[in-house]
Protein backbone atom coordinates (compact mmCIF):
# COMPACT_ATOMS: atom_id res chain seq x y z
CA UNK A 1 0.00 0.00 0.00
CA UNK A 2 1.15 3.57 -0.74
CA UNK A 3 -0.15 6.74 0.92
CA UNK A 4 0.63 10.43 0.74
CA UNK A 5 -0.78 11.07 4.21
CA UNK A 6 0.57 14.19 5.88
CA UNK A 7 2.30 15.26 2.65
CA UNK A 8 -0.36 16.32 0.15
CA UNK A 9 -3.47 18.41 0.84
CA UNK A 10 -6.60 17.01 -0.83
CA UNK A 11 -7.35 20.49 -2.19
CA UNK A 12 -4.37 20.46 -4.53
CA UNK A 13 -5.37 17.13 -6.04
CA UNK A 14 -8.97 18.20 -6.73
CA UNK A 15 -7.86 21.60 -8.09
CA UNK A 16 -5.57 19.85 -10.54
CA UNK A 17 -8.44 17.61 -11.67
CA UNK A 18 -10.67 20.68 -12.12
CA UNK A 19 -7.99 22.44 -14.17
CA UNK A 20 -7.72 19.45 -16.52
CA UNK A 21 -11.52 19.43 -16.97
CA UNK A 22 -11.62 23.14 -17.87
CA UNK A 23 -8.80 22.67 -20.35
CA UNK A 24 -10.54 19.66 -21.89
CA UNK A 25 -13.82 21.58 -22.33
CA UNK A 26 -12.09 24.49 -24.05
CA UNK A 27 -9.90 22.41 -26.34
CA UNK A 28 -11.40 18.98 -26.87
CA UNK A 29 -15.04 20.05 -26.47
CA UNK A 30 -14.72 22.66 -29.21
CA UNK A 31 -12.85 20.20 -31.42
CA UNK A 32 -15.66 17.65 -31.08
CA UNK A 33 -18.31 20.29 -31.83
CA UNK A 34 -16.64 21.55 -35.02
CA UNK A 35 -14.70 18.65 -36.47
CA UNK A 36 -16.45 15.49 -35.30
CA UNK A 37 -20.16 16.21 -34.77
CA UNK A 38 -20.42 19.31 -37.03
CA UNK A 39 -22.94 21.20 -34.88
CA UNK A 40 -25.15 23.57 -36.88
CA UNK A 41 -27.65 25.99 -35.30
CA UNK A 42 -29.36 26.54 -38.64
CA UNK A 43 -30.96 23.11 -38.23
CA UNK A 44 -34.30 23.15 -36.38
CA UNK A 45 -34.21 20.78 -33.43
CA UNK A 46 -37.12 18.36 -32.75
CA UNK A 47 -37.93 20.17 -29.49
CA UNK A 48 -38.65 23.37 -31.42
CA UNK A 49 -40.29 21.69 -34.39
CA UNK A 50 -42.69 19.41 -32.47
CA UNK A 51 -43.11 21.24 -29.12
CA UNK A 52 -46.09 19.27 -27.75
CA UNK A 53 -45.75 20.55 -24.12
CA UNK A 54 -45.53 16.94 -22.87
CA UNK A 55 -42.34 15.24 -24.02
CA UNK A 56 -41.00 17.71 -26.60
CA UNK A 57 -40.43 20.96 -24.73
CA UNK A 58 -37.63 23.41 -25.70
CA UNK A 59 -35.66 24.48 -22.64
CA UNK A 60 -33.16 27.21 -21.88
CA UNK A 61 -29.55 26.07 -21.94
CA UNK A 62 -28.98 26.65 -18.21
CA UNK A 63 -32.32 25.04 -17.30
CA UNK A 64 -31.62 21.98 -19.46
CA UNK A 65 -28.04 21.64 -18.20
CA UNK A 66 -29.29 21.51 -14.61
CA UNK A 67 -32.00 18.99 -15.40
CA UNK A 68 -29.67 16.87 -17.55
CA UNK A 69 -26.89 16.98 -14.96
CA UNK A 70 -29.26 15.91 -12.20
CA UNK A 71 -30.61 13.08 -14.36
CA UNK A 72 -27.27 11.57 -15.34
CA UNK A 73 -25.45 12.16 -12.05
CA UNK A 74 -27.58 11.09 -9.07
CA UNK A 75 -25.83 8.47 -6.94
CA UNK A 76 -23.63 7.11 -9.72
CA UNK A 77 -20.68 9.53 -9.41
CA UNK A 78 -20.91 9.18 -5.63
CA UNK A 79 -21.37 5.45 -5.15
CA UNK A 80 -19.05 4.04 -7.82
CA UNK A 81 -16.00 6.24 -7.17
CA UNK A 82 -16.19 5.72 -3.40
CA UNK A 83 -16.48 1.93 -3.78
CA UNK A 84 -13.60 1.86 -6.29
CA UNK A 85 -11.36 4.14 -4.20
CA UNK A 86 -12.04 1.91 -1.21
CA UNK A 87 -11.04 -1.19 -3.16
CA UNK A 88 -8.08 0.02 -5.20
CA UNK A 89 -6.95 3.31 -3.62
CA UNK A 90 -7.80 6.87 -4.55
CA UNK A 91 -5.24 7.34 -7.35
CA UNK A 92 -6.59 4.74 -9.85
CA UNK A 93 -10.12 5.96 -9.12
CA UNK A 94 -9.25 9.60 -9.86
CA UNK A 95 -7.23 8.66 -12.94
CA UNK A 96 -10.17 6.80 -14.49
CA UNK A 97 -12.64 9.55 -13.50
CA UNK A 98 -10.58 12.30 -15.18
CA UNK A 99 -9.37 10.68 -18.38
CA UNK A 100 -12.36 8.38 -18.79
CA UNK A 101 -14.66 11.40 -18.64
CA UNK A 102 -12.68 13.48 -21.13
CA UNK A 103 -11.96 10.92 -23.82
CA UNK A 104 -14.77 8.37 -23.43
CA UNK A 105 -17.70 9.54 -21.29
CA UNK A 106 -17.91 13.08 -22.65
CA UNK A 107 -17.61 11.90 -26.26
CA UNK A 108 -20.22 9.22 -25.60
CA UNK A 109 -22.73 11.68 -24.09
CA UNK A 110 -22.27 14.41 -26.67
CA UNK A 111 -22.42 11.89 -29.49
CA UNK A 112 -25.59 10.25 -28.13
CA UNK A 113 -27.28 13.63 -27.77
CA UNK A 114 -26.54 15.01 -31.23
CA UNK A 115 -27.14 11.65 -32.94
CA UNK A 116 -30.59 11.54 -31.35
CA UNK A 117 -31.34 15.14 -32.37
CA UNK A 118 -30.39 14.29 -35.98
CA UNK A 119 -32.78 11.32 -35.83
CA UNK A 120 -35.88 13.33 -34.76
CA UNK A 121 -35.02 12.98 -31.04
CA UNK A 122 -35.54 9.23 -31.18
CA UNK A 123 -33.65 7.04 -28.74
CA UNK A 124 -30.13 5.78 -29.40
CA UNK A 125 -31.79 2.54 -30.45
CA UNK A 126 -33.25 4.30 -33.50
CA UNK A 127 -29.73 5.37 -34.47
CA UNK A 128 -28.78 1.67 -34.28
CA UNK A 129 -31.82 0.63 -36.34
CA UNK A 130 -31.21 3.12 -39.14
CA UNK A 131 -27.45 2.63 -39.31
CA UNK A 132 -27.02 -1.06 -38.44
CA UNK A 133 -30.12 -3.27 -38.71
CA UNK A 134 -33.58 -3.92 -37.31
CA UNK A 135 -32.34 -7.08 -35.56
CA UNK A 136 -29.64 -5.04 -33.81
CA UNK A 137 -32.33 -2.53 -32.84
CA UNK A 138 -34.45 -5.21 -31.13
CA UNK A 139 -31.44 -6.66 -29.33
CA UNK A 140 -30.30 -3.21 -28.25
CA UNK A 141 -33.75 -2.33 -26.93
CA UNK A 142 -33.77 -5.48 -24.79
CA UNK A 143 -30.28 -4.64 -23.57
CA UNK A 144 -31.31 -1.11 -22.56
CA UNK A 145 -34.38 -2.27 -20.69
CA UNK A 146 -32.43 -4.90 -18.75
CA UNK A 147 -29.77 -2.30 -17.85
CA UNK A 148 -32.46 0.09 -16.60
CA UNK A 149 -33.92 -2.63 -14.39
CA UNK A 150 -30.51 -3.36 -12.84
CA UNK A 151 -29.93 0.33 -12.21
CA UNK A 152 -33.33 0.66 -10.56
CA UNK A 153 -32.61 -2.34 -8.31
CA UNK A 154 -29.22 -1.03 -7.16
CA UNK A 155 -30.27 2.60 -6.63
CA UNK A 156 -33.62 1.78 -5.00
CA UNK A 157 -32.04 -0.60 -2.49
CA UNK A 158 -29.21 1.73 -1.49
CA UNK A 159 -31.62 4.68 -1.18
CA UNK A 160 -34.10 2.75 0.94
CA UNK A 161 -31.23 1.87 3.28
CA UNK A 162 -30.81 5.60 4.05
CA UNK A 163 -34.44 5.88 5.19
CA UNK A 164 -34.46 3.34 8.02
CA UNK A 165 -32.98 3.09 11.50
CA UNK A 166 -30.56 5.50 13.12
CA UNK A 167 -27.02 6.41 12.18
CA UNK A 168 -24.93 7.04 15.31
CA UNK A 169 -22.15 9.63 15.13
CA UNK A 170 -18.88 9.81 17.04
CA UNK A 171 -20.33 12.13 19.71
CA UNK A 172 -23.33 9.86 20.29
CA UNK A 173 -25.74 12.01 18.26
CA UNK A 174 -28.19 10.06 16.12
CA UNK A 175 -29.38 10.84 12.61
CA UNK A 176 -32.82 9.32 11.95
CA UNK A 177 -33.38 7.58 8.62
CA UNK A 178 -37.05 8.58 8.88
CA UNK A 179 -35.92 12.22 9.01
CA UNK A 180 -34.14 11.74 5.68
CA UNK A 181 -37.40 10.30 4.32
CA UNK A 182 -39.36 13.38 5.48
CA UNK A 183 -36.87 15.78 3.89
CA UNK A 184 -36.90 13.82 0.62
CA UNK A 185 -40.71 13.93 0.44
CA UNK A 186 -40.75 17.69 1.10
CA UNK A 187 -38.14 18.12 -1.64
CA UNK A 188 -40.49 16.50 -4.18
CA UNK A 189 -43.33 18.81 -3.14
CA UNK A 190 -41.04 21.82 -3.60
CA UNK A 191 -40.29 20.66 -7.13
CA UNK A 192 -44.00 20.31 -7.98
CA UNK A 193 -44.71 23.82 -6.61
CA UNK A 194 -41.86 25.20 -8.71
CA UNK A 195 -43.21 23.43 -11.81
CA UNK A 196 -46.64 25.06 -11.48
CA UNK A 197 -45.19 28.50 -10.68
CA UNK A 198 -42.86 28.42 -13.67
CA UNK A 199 -45.38 26.93 -16.12
CA UNK A 200 -48.55 28.87 -15.23
CA UNK A 201 -47.26 32.06 -13.58
CA UNK A 202 -43.97 32.37 -15.50
CA UNK A 203 -41.99 32.85 -12.30
CA UNK A 204 -38.30 33.24 -13.07
CA UNK A 205 -36.29 30.18 -12.13
CA UNK A 206 -33.57 32.27 -10.47
CA UNK A 207 -36.05 33.87 -8.03
CA UNK A 208 -37.35 30.50 -6.91
CA UNK A 209 -33.81 29.23 -6.41
CA UNK A 210 -33.06 32.15 -4.05
CA UNK A 211 -35.80 30.83 -1.77
CA UNK A 212 -34.93 27.20 -2.37
CA UNK A 213 -31.36 27.22 -1.05
CA UNK A 214 -32.27 28.11 2.57
CA UNK A 215 -35.35 25.89 2.27
CA UNK A 216 -33.15 22.83 1.74
CA UNK A 217 -31.50 23.41 5.12
CA UNK A 218 -34.91 24.01 6.73
CA UNK A 219 -36.50 20.80 5.42
CA UNK A 220 -33.41 18.81 6.46
CA UNK A 221 -33.71 20.19 10.00
CA UNK A 222 -37.50 19.71 10.00
CA UNK A 223 -37.12 16.11 8.83
CA UNK A 224 -35.16 15.15 11.94
CA UNK A 225 -37.90 16.72 14.10
CA UNK A 226 -40.80 14.87 12.44
CA UNK A 227 -39.34 11.68 10.94
CA UNK A 228 -41.51 9.43 8.79
CA UNK A 229 -40.91 6.07 10.47
CA UNK A 230 -42.38 2.71 9.46
CA UNK A 231 -41.65 1.14 12.84
CA UNK A 232 -45.23 1.47 14.12
CA UNK A 233 -46.58 -0.43 11.11
CA UNK A 234 -43.83 -2.98 10.48
CA UNK A 235 -42.01 -3.37 13.80
CA UNK A 236 -38.27 -3.12 14.37
CA UNK A 237 -37.22 -5.34 11.48
CA UNK A 238 -35.02 -2.88 9.53
CA UNK A 239 -34.75 -5.15 6.49
CA UNK A 240 -38.54 -5.35 6.20
CA UNK A 241 -38.79 -1.55 6.58
CA UNK A 242 -36.15 -1.14 3.87
CA UNK A 243 -38.10 -3.40 1.53
CA UNK A 244 -41.30 -1.44 2.15
CA UNK A 245 -39.50 1.82 1.42
CA UNK A 246 -38.22 0.25 -1.80
CA UNK A 247 -41.78 -0.49 -2.88
CA UNK A 248 -42.89 3.05 -1.94
CA UNK A 249 -40.03 4.52 -3.99
CA UNK A 250 -40.98 2.37 -6.99
CA UNK A 251 -44.67 3.37 -6.71
CA UNK A 252 -43.55 7.03 -6.73
CA UNK A 253 -41.38 6.37 -9.80
CA UNK A 254 -44.30 4.69 -11.58
CA UNK A 255 -46.55 7.70 -11.00
CA UNK A 256 -43.85 10.28 -11.77
CA UNK A 257 -43.01 8.61 -15.09
CA UNK A 258 -46.57 9.24 -16.33
CA UNK A 259 -46.68 12.97 -15.50
CA UNK A 260 -45.93 15.68 -18.07
CA UNK A 261 -42.29 16.79 -17.84
CA UNK A 262 -43.07 20.32 -16.68
CA UNK A 263 -44.87 19.13 -13.53
CA UNK A 264 -42.02 17.23 -11.91
CA UNK A 265 -39.14 16.13 -14.15
CA UNK A 266 -37.98 19.53 -15.39
CA UNK A 267 -38.32 21.52 -12.12
CA UNK A 268 -37.01 18.69 -9.94
CA UNK A 269 -34.15 18.17 -12.35
CA UNK A 270 -33.33 21.86 -12.35
CA UNK A 271 -33.42 21.99 -8.54
CA UNK A 272 -31.34 18.83 -8.37
CA UNK A 273 -28.80 20.30 -10.76
CA UNK A 274 -28.36 23.45 -8.69
CA UNK A 275 -28.39 21.32 -5.56
CA UNK A 276 -25.41 19.44 -6.98
CA UNK A 277 -23.70 22.71 -7.89
CA UNK A 278 -24.26 23.80 -4.30
CA UNK A 279 -22.70 20.61 -2.96
CA UNK A 280 -19.69 21.24 -5.18
CA UNK A 281 -19.42 24.74 -3.67
CA UNK A 282 -19.68 23.24 -0.17
CA UNK A 283 -16.94 20.78 -1.07
CA UNK A 284 -14.81 23.65 -2.42
CA UNK A 285 -15.20 25.57 0.85
CA UNK A 286 -14.32 22.49 2.84
CA UNK A 287 -11.29 21.68 0.71
CA UNK A 288 -9.99 25.28 0.73
CA UNK A 289 -10.45 26.04 4.43
CA UNK A 290 -10.48 22.58 5.98
CA UNK A 291 -6.83 21.75 5.45
CA UNK A 292 -7.76 18.08 4.97
CA UNK A 293 -4.74 15.94 4.22
CA UNK A 294 -4.77 12.67 2.34
CA UNK A 295 -5.00 9.76 4.75
CA UNK A 296 -6.35 7.01 2.54
CA UNK A 297 -3.90 4.87 0.56
CA UNK A 298 -3.22 5.92 -3.04
CA UNK A 299 -2.89 2.28 -4.13
CA UNK A 300 -4.23 -0.87 -2.51
CA UNK A 301 -2.89 -4.23 -3.59
CA UNK A 302 -5.73 -6.75 -3.91
CA UNK A 303 -5.46 -9.37 -1.17
CA UNK A 304 -7.82 -12.10 -0.06
CA UNK A 305 -6.11 -13.22 3.14
CA UNK A 306 -8.92 -12.13 5.45
CA UNK A 307 -6.75 -9.49 7.11
CA UNK A 308 -9.31 -6.73 6.74
CA UNK A 309 -7.80 -5.29 3.58
CA UNK A 310 -10.44 -3.42 1.54
CA UNK A 311 -9.04 -4.88 -1.70
CA UNK A 312 -9.72 -8.34 -3.05
CA UNK A 313 -10.78 -7.73 -6.67
CA UNK A 314 -8.60 -7.32 -9.76
CA UNK A 315 -8.08 -3.73 -10.92
CA UNK A 316 -8.68 -4.83 -14.51
CA UNK A 317 -11.55 -4.92 -15.36
CA UNK A 318 -13.40 -4.19 -12.09
CA UNK A 319 -12.30 -0.53 -11.80
CA UNK A 320 -13.88 0.29 -15.17
CA UNK A 321 -17.27 -1.18 -14.34
CA UNK A 322 -17.36 -0.05 -10.69
CA UNK A 323 -16.98 3.59 -11.72
CA UNK A 324 -19.55 4.07 -14.48
CA UNK A 325 -21.22 7.44 -13.90
CA UNK A 326 -18.30 9.77 -13.26
CA UNK A 327 -16.20 8.33 -16.09
CA UNK A 328 -18.40 6.71 -18.74
CA UNK A 329 -21.95 5.44 -18.48
CA UNK A 330 -24.22 3.83 -21.05
CA UNK A 331 -27.21 5.04 -19.05
CA UNK A 332 -26.32 8.55 -20.20
CA UNK A 333 -27.02 7.56 -23.80
CA UNK A 334 -30.58 6.70 -22.80
CA UNK A 335 -31.02 10.03 -20.98
CA UNK A 336 -29.39 12.04 -23.78
CA UNK A 337 -31.52 10.41 -26.47
CA UNK A 338 -34.62 9.81 -24.35
CA UNK A 339 -35.39 13.10 -22.61
CA UNK A 340 -32.60 15.67 -23.14
CA UNK A 341 -32.70 15.55 -26.95
CA UNK A 342 -36.43 16.34 -26.79
CA UNK A 343 -35.63 19.60 -24.96
CA UNK A 344 -32.54 20.84 -26.84
CA UNK A 345 -33.26 24.26 -28.37
CA UNK A 346 -30.07 24.65 -30.46
CA UNK A 347 -27.53 22.09 -31.66
CA UNK A 348 -24.69 24.17 -30.19
CA UNK A 349 -26.15 23.52 -26.73
CA UNK A 350 -24.93 19.92 -27.12
CA UNK A 351 -21.46 21.05 -26.07
CA UNK A 352 -22.29 22.54 -22.65
CA UNK A 353 -25.15 20.11 -21.96
CA UNK A 354 -23.68 16.87 -23.32
CA UNK A 355 -19.91 17.28 -22.98
CA UNK A 356 -19.94 19.90 -20.21
CA UNK A 357 -22.54 18.00 -18.20
CA UNK A 358 -20.32 14.91 -18.28
CA UNK A 359 -17.28 16.92 -17.15
CA UNK A 360 -19.32 18.31 -14.24
CA UNK A 361 -20.21 14.77 -13.29
CA UNK A 362 -16.55 13.80 -13.45
CA UNK A 363 -15.74 16.63 -11.05
CA UNK A 364 -18.49 15.44 -8.71
CA UNK A 365 -16.92 11.97 -8.83
CA UNK A 366 -13.54 13.47 -7.87
CA UNK A 367 -15.18 15.24 -4.91
CA UNK A 368 -16.74 11.93 -3.88
CA UNK A 369 -13.30 10.32 -3.89
CA UNK A 370 -12.10 13.26 -1.73
CA UNK A 371 -14.71 12.23 0.87
CA UNK A 372 -12.92 8.92 1.41
CA UNK A 373 -9.40 10.37 1.02
CA UNK A 374 -9.73 12.27 4.32
CA UNK A 375 -10.09 9.04 6.34
CA UNK A 376 -7.46 6.42 7.12
CA UNK A 377 -7.80 3.21 5.12
CA UNK A 378 -9.07 1.15 8.08
CA UNK A 379 -10.90 3.97 9.89
CA UNK A 380 -14.39 3.02 11.22
CA UNK A 381 -15.94 5.73 9.03
CA UNK A 382 -15.02 3.70 5.92
CA UNK A 383 -14.32 0.15 7.11
CA UNK A 384 -16.33 -1.88 9.65
CA UNK A 385 -13.79 -4.69 9.92
CA UNK A 386 -15.60 -6.97 7.49
CA UNK A 387 -16.56 -4.81 4.54
CA UNK A 388 -16.57 -1.25 3.29
CA UNK A 389 -19.14 1.07 4.85
CA UNK A 390 -22.04 1.94 2.54
CA UNK A 391 -20.87 4.70 0.17
CA UNK A 392 -23.84 6.96 0.90
CA UNK A 393 -22.70 7.21 4.54
CA UNK A 394 -19.07 7.80 3.55
CA UNK A 395 -20.23 10.61 1.26
CA UNK A 396 -22.51 12.08 3.94
CA UNK A 397 -19.71 12.03 6.52
CA UNK A 398 -17.33 13.76 4.13
CA UNK A 399 -19.82 16.45 3.10
CA UNK A 400 -20.87 16.77 6.75
CA UNK A 401 -17.32 17.69 7.74
CA UNK A 402 -17.18 20.24 4.93
CA UNK A 403 -20.44 21.87 6.11
CA UNK A 404 -19.33 21.71 9.72
CA UNK A 405 -16.55 24.16 8.85
CA UNK A 406 -19.12 26.91 8.17
CA UNK A 407 -20.92 26.40 11.48
CA UNK A 408 -23.51 23.76 10.57
CA UNK A 409 -23.81 21.22 13.44
CA UNK A 410 -22.28 17.89 12.42
CA UNK A 411 -25.51 15.90 12.88
CA UNK A 412 -27.48 18.35 10.70
CA UNK A 413 -24.63 18.48 8.18
CA UNK A 414 -24.51 14.69 7.81
CA UNK A 415 -28.33 14.62 7.57
CA UNK A 416 -28.05 17.16 4.77
CA UNK A 417 -25.48 14.97 3.01
CA UNK A 418 -27.72 11.91 3.25
CA UNK A 419 -30.74 13.90 2.06
CA UNK A 420 -28.70 15.20 -0.88
CA UNK A 421 -27.71 11.65 -1.79
CA UNK A 422 -31.32 10.46 -1.58
CA UNK A 423 -32.67 13.30 -3.72
CA UNK A 424 -29.93 12.80 -6.30
CA UNK A 425 -31.06 9.19 -6.65
CA UNK A 426 -34.75 10.10 -6.91
CA UNK A 427 -33.83 12.40 -9.79
CA UNK A 428 -32.55 9.37 -11.70
CA UNK A 429 -34.97 6.65 -10.63
CA UNK A 430 -38.13 8.14 -12.12
CA UNK A 431 -36.13 9.06 -15.23
CA UNK A 432 -35.21 5.37 -15.50
CA UNK A 433 -38.84 4.29 -15.31
CA UNK A 434 -39.86 6.93 -17.87
CA UNK A 435 -37.10 5.76 -20.19
CA UNK A 436 -38.13 2.15 -19.64
CA UNK A 437 -41.63 3.20 -20.62
CA UNK A 438 -40.30 4.64 -23.88
CA UNK A 439 -38.39 1.43 -24.61
CA UNK A 440 -41.42 -0.82 -24.01
CA UNK A 441 -43.62 1.46 -26.13
CA UNK A 442 -41.13 1.43 -29.03
CA UNK A 443 -40.47 -2.30 -28.76
CA UNK A 444 -44.11 -3.40 -28.56
CA UNK A 445 -45.60 -0.65 -30.72
CA UNK A 446 -48.29 -0.09 -28.08
CA UNK A 447 -48.96 3.63 -27.76
CA UNK A 448 -51.39 5.86 -25.86
CA UNK A 449 -52.32 5.60 -22.21
CA UNK A 450 -52.31 1.79 -22.20
CA UNK A 451 -48.78 1.68 -23.63
CA UNK A 452 -47.59 4.23 -21.07
CA UNK A 453 -49.16 2.32 -18.17
CA UNK A 454 -47.80 -1.01 -19.38
CA UNK A 455 -44.26 0.29 -19.97
CA UNK A 456 -44.07 2.11 -16.63
CA UNK A 457 -45.62 -0.75 -14.66
CA UNK A 458 -43.30 -3.45 -16.03
CA UNK A 459 -40.18 -1.29 -15.60
CA UNK A 460 -41.05 -0.12 -12.09
CA UNK A 461 -42.19 -3.39 -10.54
CA UNK A 462 -40.00 -6.14 -12.04
CA UNK A 463 -37.18 -4.90 -9.68
CA UNK A 464 -39.40 -5.74 -6.68
CA UNK A 465 -38.72 -9.46 -7.20
CA UNK A 466 -34.94 -9.01 -6.94
CA UNK A 467 -35.07 -6.52 -4.07
CA UNK A 468 -36.91 -9.08 -1.91
CA UNK A 469 -34.40 -11.85 -2.68
CA UNK A 470 -31.75 -12.87 -0.13
CA UNK A 471 -28.23 -12.08 -1.35
CA UNK A 472 -25.11 -13.74 0.07
CA UNK A 473 -21.37 -13.26 -0.35
CA UNK A 474 -18.81 -16.06 -0.75
CA UNK A 475 -18.83 -16.75 3.00
CA UNK A 476 -22.60 -17.15 3.18
CA UNK A 477 -23.17 -13.75 4.87
CA UNK A 478 -26.35 -11.90 3.95
CA UNK A 479 -25.56 -8.65 2.15
CA UNK A 480 -27.68 -5.83 0.65
CA UNK A 481 -28.94 -6.36 -2.89
CA UNK A 482 -27.11 -3.29 -4.16
CA UNK A 483 -23.71 -4.82 -3.34
CA UNK A 484 -24.42 -7.73 -5.67
CA UNK A 485 -26.25 -5.80 -8.38
CA UNK A 486 -23.80 -2.88 -8.50
CA UNK A 487 -21.21 -4.90 -10.44
CA UNK A 488 -23.88 -6.42 -12.65
CA UNK A 489 -25.37 -2.99 -13.29
CA UNK A 490 -21.88 -1.59 -13.93
CA UNK A 491 -21.05 -4.34 -16.43
CA UNK A 492 -24.36 -4.00 -18.28
CA UNK A 493 -24.15 -0.23 -18.14
CA UNK A 494 -20.63 -0.06 -19.54
CA UNK A 495 -21.44 -2.61 -22.22
CA UNK A 496 -24.38 -0.40 -23.15
CA UNK A 497 -21.91 2.49 -23.46
CA UNK A 498 -19.71 0.40 -25.75
CA UNK A 499 -22.66 -0.53 -27.97
CA UNK A 500 -23.87 3.09 -28.05
CA UNK A 501 -20.40 4.26 -29.10
CA UNK A 502 -20.39 1.62 -31.84
CA UNK A 503 -23.75 2.91 -33.08
CA UNK A 504 -22.50 6.52 -33.00
CA UNK A 505 -19.37 5.45 -34.89
CA UNK A 506 -21.39 3.78 -37.66
CA UNK A 507 -23.63 6.86 -37.92
CA UNK A 508 -20.64 9.20 -38.20
CA UNK A 509 -19.04 6.91 -40.77
CA UNK A 510 -22.21 6.89 -42.86
CA UNK A 511 -23.01 10.58 -42.38
CA UNK A 512 -19.53 11.99 -43.05
CA UNK A 513 -17.95 9.54 -45.48
CA UNK A 514 -14.86 11.68 -46.12
CA UNK A 515 -14.06 12.10 -42.45
CA UNK A 516 -12.25 9.76 -40.08
CA UNK A 517 -13.78 11.31 -36.96
CA UNK A 518 -15.65 8.08 -36.24
CA UNK A 519 -12.36 6.56 -35.09
CA UNK A 520 -12.46 8.78 -31.96
CA UNK A 521 -15.68 7.06 -30.92
CA UNK A 522 -14.84 3.59 -32.18
CA UNK A 523 -11.57 3.13 -30.21
CA UNK A 524 -13.27 3.93 -26.84
CA UNK A 525 -16.06 1.55 -27.88
CA UNK A 526 -13.62 -1.34 -28.29
CA UNK A 527 -11.97 -0.59 -24.92
CA UNK A 528 -15.31 -0.55 -23.07
CA UNK A 529 -16.49 -3.65 -24.95
CA UNK A 530 -13.46 -5.68 -23.84
CA UNK A 531 -13.59 -4.49 -20.20
CA UNK A 532 -17.27 -5.28 -19.81
CA UNK A 533 -17.26 -8.70 -21.45
CA UNK A 534 -14.31 -9.54 -19.18
CA UNK A 535 -16.20 -8.39 -16.07
CA UNK A 536 -19.33 -10.35 -17.01
CA UNK A 537 -17.20 -13.48 -17.36
CA UNK A 538 -15.92 -12.82 -13.81
CA UNK A 539 -19.51 -12.53 -12.53
CA UNK A 540 -20.31 -15.88 -14.17
CA UNK A 541 -17.23 -17.42 -12.53
CA UNK A 542 -18.11 -15.96 -9.10
CA UNK A 543 -21.71 -17.16 -9.40
CA UNK A 544 -21.20 -20.70 -10.62
CA UNK A 545 -17.80 -21.49 -9.09
CA UNK A 546 -17.69 -19.37 -5.90
CA UNK A 547 -21.47 -19.43 -5.33
CA UNK A 548 -21.67 -15.67 -4.66
CA UNK A 549 -24.83 -13.57 -5.00
CA UNK A 550 -28.16 -14.69 -6.39
CA UNK A 551 -28.28 -17.87 -8.45
CA UNK A 552 -29.80 -16.00 -11.40
CA UNK A 553 -26.84 -13.60 -11.81
CA UNK A 554 -24.58 -15.87 -13.90
CA UNK A 555 -27.50 -16.75 -16.17
CA UNK A 556 -28.35 -13.07 -16.65
CA UNK A 557 -24.68 -12.28 -17.29
CA UNK A 558 -24.51 -15.04 -19.90
CA UNK A 559 -27.62 -13.65 -21.57
CA UNK A 560 -26.05 -10.16 -21.67
CA UNK A 561 -22.88 -11.52 -23.26
CA UNK A 562 -24.93 -13.31 -25.91
CA UNK A 563 -26.90 -10.12 -26.64
CA UNK A 564 -23.68 -8.09 -26.87
CA UNK A 565 -22.04 -10.58 -29.22
CA UNK A 566 -25.14 -10.65 -31.42
CA UNK A 567 -25.22 -6.84 -31.62
CA UNK A 568 -21.50 -6.85 -32.43
CA UNK A 569 -22.04 -9.44 -35.16
CA UNK A 570 -24.92 -7.41 -36.62
CA UNK A 571 -22.66 -4.35 -36.63
CA UNK A 572 -19.92 -6.27 -38.44
CA UNK A 573 -22.41 -7.49 -41.06
CA UNK A 574 -23.67 -3.94 -41.50
CA UNK A 575 -20.19 -2.54 -42.07
CA UNK A 576 -19.27 -5.41 -44.39
CA UNK A 577 -22.46 -5.12 -46.48
CA UNK A 578 -22.09 -1.36 -46.86
CA UNK A 579 -18.45 -1.81 -47.88
CA UNK A 580 -19.50 -4.48 -50.36
CA UNK A 581 -22.22 -2.21 -51.81
CA UNK A 582 -19.70 0.59 -52.27
CA UNK A 583 -17.23 -1.70 -54.03
CA UNK A 584 -19.96 -3.04 -56.31
CA UNK A 585 -21.03 0.49 -57.22
CA UNK A 586 -17.43 1.42 -58.02
CA UNK A 587 -16.84 -1.69 -60.18
CA UNK A 588 -17.00 -1.15 -63.98
CA UNK A 589 -20.17 -2.34 -65.67
CA UNK A 590 -20.00 -5.34 -68.03
CA UNK A 591 -23.03 -4.24 -69.99
CA UNK A 592 -22.75 -2.28 -73.17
Amino acid sequence: MLSFGGIVNILYVILFCGFIYVLAYILYGRFLAKKIFHLDDSRTTPAVKINDDVDYVPAKKSYLLGQHFASIAAAGPITGPIIAAGMFGWFPALLWCVFGTIFIGGVHDMGSLIASVRHKAKSITEVIRQNVSKRAWVLFMLFIWITLVYLIIAFTDITAGSLVGFHKLEDGTKVAGGGIATASILYIFLAIIMGFLVYFFKVKEKYFLLVLVPMMIVITWLGQKIPVSLELLFGTDLMLQQHVWSVIILVYCFLASLLPMWILLQPRGSIGGYFMYGMLVVAAIGLIFGGFEIKYDAFITPLSDGSGNPGGSPLFPILFITIACGACSGFHAIVCSGTTSKQLTLESHSTPVGYGGMLFEGLLACVSVACIMMFATTAPEVWNGKSQVSPNFIYAQGMGRFLNLVGVPLALAISFGLMAFTTFVSDTLDICVRLGRYVVEELTGIKGIFGALLGSFVTAFVPVFFIFQTMEDGSGNTIPAWRIFWNLFGSANQLLAALSLIGISIWLKNEYKKSYGWILTFIPAIFMYVMTIWSLLLIIHNGWILKQGHQMLPYISSFLIILALMVGFETFLSMYSKKKDILENLAPSNTA
